[in-house]
């Protein structure tokens, strides 16, 4: 069930478009249930159906079509590399080496302390400052090498 934050929320998006076009803020509404939950399951995607008047398939499509909805459980943390050519000519295979030796996981992994999750994503459209990691698909960070990496490590871990 959708809580009364999100549902507020939701309603502020769905004013943005004309009456009989509810469905055009599904992104928005499960980026919303995602950032209250940290994911989405089945049944988060079913209750913005039937917030939305959609069918729940309509609503899984879109949520299983886009690489920023998470559809597992997963760490407090999400990062995520750019692993494209101009980020791969510019460090990121390093950037995603340290991770994974800092972390001690690999791709699709979490720590033990469910703290972080690593994961390999395609271009963020900022190629000119790579290496690029987003976190939680909400924070966008460039030019990341070791040094950046271990002090972004350590202000998530506060």
């Amino acid at each position: 069930m959708l809580s009364d934050a999100a549902r507020k929320k939701i309603d502020r998006e769905v004013a943005k478009y004309p009456p009989d076009q509810k469905q055009s803020a599904v992104m928005a509404a499960l980026a919303i249930v995602q950032h209250e939950h940290g994911w989405l399951s089945p049944e988060h995607m079913a209750d913005v159906a039937g917030y939305l008047g959609m069918a729940p398939v309509a609503v899984e499509e879109v949520a299983t079509f886009y690489n920023m909805y998470e559809l597992e459980p997963g760490g407090e943390y999400r990062i995520c590399v750019c692993t494209n050519l101009p980020c791969a000519l510019s460090g990121a295979g390093e950037a995603a080496a340290h991770l994974k030796r800092r972390l001690g996981i690999g791709w699709n992994e979490t720590t033990a302390d469910g703290k972080f999750t690593l994961k390999e994503g395609e271009c963020f459209g900022a190629c000119g400052d790579a290496p690029v990691v987003i976190v939680n698909n909400r924070k966008m960070l460039v030019g990341m090498t070791p040094e950046r990496i271990d002090e972004t490590l350590a202000e998530l871990r506060k």
